[in-house]
């Protein structure tokens, strides 16, 4: 009778573990994430009303997340490509961040209220992911005027959440 119940318990314990590797998503989940476009872009307007390089940090992929959420998808991770992840990571992030300083010294401190998200750029689809490029915010000013915006470059949407591809931004 105990080993029986030595069993059953086995059984249960590793069926448990295959439940609980059974999730609807393989992978970690992203963090700082928002549930639309709209709710990012106005987290991003927020922090570059106040000057927080921090808060826009987090809203954007980190290296983590590019790794192992992005990078294997990519036509660049291909071998046959033969472009290392830290070649690769090393100019996104040193572009993202020249781009996020630009936008800082740009519109830092300005208050704008978000009308509009719209992508110029075509998205592309991956397995798991979309890339939506040429993130155009159109804002009301402090004035009441609209203008078109490009605070940061390309969206990238996963399971229904929202984030940052980059801060790069081709004018």
């Amino acid at each position: 009778m105990t080993t029986s119940r030595w069993r059953f318990g086995f059984w249960v314990l590793g069926f448990g573990f295959f439940l609980s590797s059974c999730g609807s998503s393989s992978s970690p989940l992203l963090s700082d994430t928002y549930p639309s476009a709209q709710a990012l872009a106005a987290a991003v307007i927020s922090a570059v009303e106040r000057r927080d390089a921090t808060a826009l940090r987090s809203l954007a992929l980190n290296e983590q997340e590019f790794r192992e959420q992005v990078w294997p998808e990519l036509p660049a991770a291909r071998p046959e490509r033969n472009l290392p992840f830290s070649y690769v990571w090393g100019d996104l992030h040193q572009k993202s961040e020249a781009g996020l300083g630009e936008t800082l010294a740009r519109h830092g401190g300005r208050h704008y209220t978000l009308v509009t998200v719209t992508f110029v750029g075509e998205p592309t689809h991956y397995p798991s992911y979309t890339v939506y490029r040429e993130t155009v915010l159109k804002v009301r000013d402090e004035r009441g005027a609209e203008n078109d915006l490009r605070l940061f470059g390309s969206s990238l949407e996963k399971d229904s959440a929202w984030k940052v591809f980059s801060y790069v931004v081709d004018d």
